[in-house]
């Protein structure tokens, strides 16, 4: 499945998957990432899953480029994973103190604040990755209908729990951060949480994603809990 194994400097390996952005590609990122994880292949410090590569980093002590990308081409891969993956259901306000890109959207689409509230609950999303800030999720697909470019000019401060969309995708921030994605609203839970060493991400790579809404006495209630 891996198409090809490049050498990435004197302790890593970057391991090509194709150049499609799709669920099918990331699923087999995903099976190497998990497989790889659970078998602890000797000598693996860091997997680095993406859409469709996964970087690997290793102990020059312990193995080499050559060991290591025999162990992957010898690797028998499980193809159960998805009955590993979570499903999840993130509360999600979208008044408008949250909704802070709601009128571009509108306008950009030629929807209504509904429409677009409406088109965006229906799917179910699968995370991609998480990354860019620690345990951000990447999820897609977005409906055709409601897909729009970043923002021309970025924000220096998106708030935490913000949930943005931009072309296929929404993702979930984690910390305040700068951003350009595009605020439909924000949940009160904690996405992750850097306190739980073990498992700080609620979202991880193969989940299963869905949204609802609540109103915003809901929300306050839940972020102050």
């Amino acid at each position: 499945m891996i198409k090809n194994i490049v050498n990435l400097g004197d302790a890593a390996i970057y391991c090509d998957f194709g150049n499609e952005v799709d669920k099918e590609t990331n699923l087999k990122v995903i099976k190497y990432f998990k497989n790889i994880k659970d078998k602890k292949l000797k000598g693996v410090t860091n997997l680095s899953p993406s859409y469709n590569k996964l970087i690997i980093t290793f102990d020059l002590n312990e193995t080499s480029f050559d060991k290591l990308s025999l162990d992957l081409s010898n690797l028998y891969i499980e193809n159960e994973i998805e009955n590993k993956c979570q499903k999840i259901n993130i509360p999600l306000c979208f008044d408008d103190e949250y909704s802070l890109d709601i009128s571009r959207l509108e306008k950009k689409l030629s929807k209504s604040k509904n429409e677009i509230i409406k088109t965006f609950l229906s799917k179910t999303y699968f995370c991609y990755m998480t990354g860019f800030i620690a345990g951000m999720p990447f999820l897609g697909d977005l409906n055709k209908s409601i897909m729009l470019d970043r923002l021309e000019t970025p924000r220096v401060k998106v708030p935490k729990g913000s949930v943005g969309l931009t072309e296929q995708f929404c993702n979930i921030y984690t910390f305040e951060s700068p951003g350009g994605w595009n605020i439909i609203g924000n949940t009160p839970i904690k996405i992750f949480n850097s306190l739980s060493l073990s498992k700080p991400n609620l979202i991880n790579p193969g989940d299963e994603v869905s949204f609802y809404e609540i109103n915003k006495k809901e929300y306050l209630k839940v972020y102050n809990e």
